[in-house]
């Protein structure tokens, strides 16, 4: 072996990796990435989840009842109701993630040693179902006042998932986690591979336009993706008896939904990747928030605000409410119209870029 060889090859990878800008920033991005994620942005200890009151009694005891529930942490009021259908409406919409609701009664079950106080719970997310679960516990004011305690029992409902079965929570996310990985894969090396095999020499020469083509290279992974969602959903009811409670047409329109702006990403990532290894690593650094950040894997709840804020941006975020309120809920595509709307943005921003960045030309 001769060193001197030896070093002029080590001479070369660097300075090739220098010129590598794509590569060089995942070397020190990815790290940073996953600390900041993993020490920052995931938290299992959940607190702030929004909830709803229905206070039917309106009396001094029951607003201090609820007002000591609040003090706990694990709950933030969002919305007051006057029934307790209005409270299940809310978790149906996925509006709330906890409901309690206190009978006209309370005072008079309070002395009758009933149950005064029902928490409802959207046990479609396990880990909300257990962090509200703490509220049976009942934390007063006075940490001593265990004769209060237990003249005010609670009683926590799970709505959705009340055997707590981990594959009706998994299940549907992972329709959204398998199309993230696919989709924008896929077409993240569509244009960098017509490149490689010289294909785009016999594209640049024909008639047809940059929209024509990004659309052309759309609608066929499209297909697959649908494909896809089908057999996710077919093995989820047979294998592990998931439910699906909403409209399967509404399931379709959502993962529709998602496909497209997986793929619009993907087209984006194509037009700046300059092989197909760059192109995956630049997938992968797109997959890598989208499945901690989502809410798939750790609760969006528990992360901070910041981290909160990114994952509005990522399309995964919108569908895991949707997926997960239209087959677990029994929820409608009108019922969270919101998120809807952010990834019918995502797409058409996402196209819109990676049709203006991308150049019939070799250069």
């Amino acid at each position: 072996m001769n060193l001197r060889r030896l070093w002029a090859i080590m001479i070369k990878e660097l300075r090739q990796l220098r010129r590598d800008r794509i590569t060089l920033a995942m070397i020190i991005g990815m790290p940073v990435l996953q600390l900041v994620l993993f020490g920052y942005a995931i938290n299992l200890n959940l607190r702030h989840l929004p909830a709803a009151v229905a206070d039917q009694a309106q009396t001094a005891g029951s607003r201090a009842a609820v007002q000591d529930m609040l003090a706990s942490g694990v709950i933030e009021l969002r919305a007051t109701a006057q029934s307790p259908q209005q409270l299940i409406d809310l978790l149906r919409e996925g509006r709330v993630s906890v409901a309690i609701a206190v009978p006209p009664d309370y005072e008079r079950r309070k002395l009758d040693g009933r149950e005064a106080i029902q928490v409802m719970v959207d046990g479609s997310d396990n880990v909300v179902q257990s962090a509200a679960a703490q509220l049976a516990q009942y934390p007063l004011n006075q940490p001593d006042d265990f004769h209060a305690m237990a003249e005010q029992p609670i009683s926590v409902v799970s709505f959705y998932n009340p055997e707590r079965r981990s594959p009706v929570n998994i299940v549907p996310g992972l329709v959204g986690v398998i199309l993230t990985m696919t989709m924008v894969l896929f077409t993240a090396v569509a244009i960098v591979r017509e490149t490689e095999r010289g294909n785009m020499e016999l594209l640049i020469t024909t008639p047809v336009s940059r929209t024509e083509l990004m659309i052309g290279k759309v609608l066929p992974y499209a297909a697959i993706g649908l494909v896809q969602t089908s057999m996710v959903l077919l093995l989820g009811v047979w294998l592990f008896k998931v439910p699906i409670r909403g409209s399967l047409w509404d399931v379709y329109m959502a993962s529709s939904l998602l496909i497209l702006a997986n793929l619009s990403l993907g087209l984006l990532i194509s037009t700046r990747a300059k092989s197909q290894f760059q192109a995956m690593q630049m997938t992968f650094f797109v997959f890598l928030p989208s499945i901690l950040l989502s809410g798939f894997m750790f609760p969006y709840d528990g992360m901070p605000r910041p981290a909160q804020w990114i994952s509005e941006l990522l399309p995964l975020t919108h569908f895991m409410r949707l997926i997960r309120g239209v087959m677990l809920r029994g929820a409608t595509l009108g019922d969270l119209w919101q998120d809807c709307v952010a990834l019918a943005a995502f797409i058409a921003i996402m196209l819109t870029l990676a049709i203006r960045l991308f150049h019939k030309r070799l250069d």
